[in-house]
């Protein structure tokens, strides 16, 4: 049974980050609820949780405070600038740092590994750096002009592990100086963060920004990686550029160090993750990337860049079970199937576990194909 926090303890703690007081400036507009996703496939009523914030009557122990994918739509849209994901990670902080009431059995698990293994499939921190040592990627160095981060989720998973080595092929053929941690390295925090595990966060940044040392230029395969090392280690002290992979590909591409020679004919539509896209502004550079491989063609979701839906990954969900018929995911899949696609391109490996599994529910596999914007690429060089 959980323990509700009195009005003034919330208050108190909600306070410890001044962007999480904003709640307090919500005028029940409803926008937020309007803007979800989640009311696409069940009722989530954004504005009724801020109303029990402002009044003190928030219940811990309901399921709609794990609910919150994190995708930005609502805030990209609130009139008042509410940072409304903020009131969430606070709400979750509240149950995850003072245990007033469970975390979902799958979650805990997964932060319970990442914090005793750095990662979340709870493999043995050792296993980290073969993916690496099978891709033949040197080991990093000060004297290295790029630091490769792989994420988790390639690292350890046998099938998302083709983000990476799709992409170390096409930096080994353009001639780019680059490396990796391996085993040195430990999750960025992102998911753990927005889970509610401050603590854990702070331990893996500290750690991380430790390992990084020396490096002035860092590539990430995951957006959620990419947001985390531009936007909140900085904070604790870290002084490196980081792009995301689609970035550096964009740029190789334009300065002509990444030139293609077959064609890749297909009809092609790109997802926007949404830590790449409404959380850090970069829509064009993956469709840049997309529109130079020969062969291509590039077509929209109806809803796309600012508007696109979620894949329902992000915010620790990734790692959280979402009955079938309540996933963006499979929204996604019948949107591009509909739109005549062939191919669903991704630029995040949380997004291509979401897909994978959602093509794989809706019986698809068929008559669509899921692929890392680095497999195009690669397949064309």
């Amino acid at each position: 049974m959980s323990v509700a926090p009195d009005k003034e303890t919330v208050d108190i703690l909600l306070m410890q980050e001044e962007d999480q007081a904003l709640f307090k400036i919500c005028y029940q507009c409803g926008t937020c609820t309007g803007t979800c996703p989640w009311n696409l496939v069940r009722n989530f009523s954004v504005r009724t949780i801020m109303h029990k914030a402002q009044l003190g009557l928030i219940d811990f122990g309901e399921e709609d405070i794990w609910q919150c994918a994190t995708c930005g739509a609502c805030v990209s849209r609130c009139p008042r600038g509410v940072e409304i994901i903020d009131v969430m990670r606070a709400f979750r902080k509240i149950i995850a740092e003072m245990g007033v009431a469970k975390v979902p059995d799958s979650l805990r698990m997964s932060v319970k590994n990442i914090a005793a293994l750095g990662n979340p499939m709870g493999e043995p921190d050792d296993k980290r750096g073969n993916w690496m040592e099978a891709a033949g990627v040197k080991p990093f160095t000060p004297e290295t002009e790029y630091l490769y981060f792989s994420c988790c989720v390639p690292a350890f998973d046998g099938k998302i592990r083709r983000m990476a080595t799709s992409l170390t092929e096409i930096l080994n053929k353009a001639g780019i100086d680059f490396g990796a941690l391996g085993n040195a390295e430990k999750c960025c925090g992102e998911s753990v963060r927005k889970a509610g595990s401050e603590s854990v966060f702070m331990s893996l940044a500290q750690s991380n920004i430790e390992a990084f040392a020396g490096a002035k230029k860092v590539i990430a395969t995951s957006p959620h990686c990419y947001h985390t090392f531009k936007n909140e280690y900085p904070e604790l002290g870290a002084e490196f550029e980081v792009m995301h992979y689609t970035q550096l590909l964009d740029q190789l591409i334009q300065d002509g160090k990444l030139t293609f020679s077959k064609e890749v004919k297909a009809k092609v539509i790109y997802h926007d993750p949404c830590y790449l896209g409404r959380h850090n502004d970069e829509y064009e550079a993956p469709r840049r990337v997309l529109q130079a491989i020969p062969g291509v063609e590039l077509i929209e979701f109806p809803d796309n860049r600012q508007s696109a839906l979620c894949c329902g990954g992000g915010g620790g969900r990734v790692w959280m079970e979402t009955p079938v018929g309540e996933r963006f995911s499979e929204l996604k899949i019948e949107q591009a199937i509909e739109a005549g696609a062939e191919v669903l391109a991704v630029a995040c490996p949380y997004c291509m576990l979401m897909f994978d599994d959602a093509l794989l529910v809706t019986d698809k596999e068929d008559v669509l194909k899921i692929k890392d914007i680095s497999e195009l690429v690669a397949e064309a060089i």
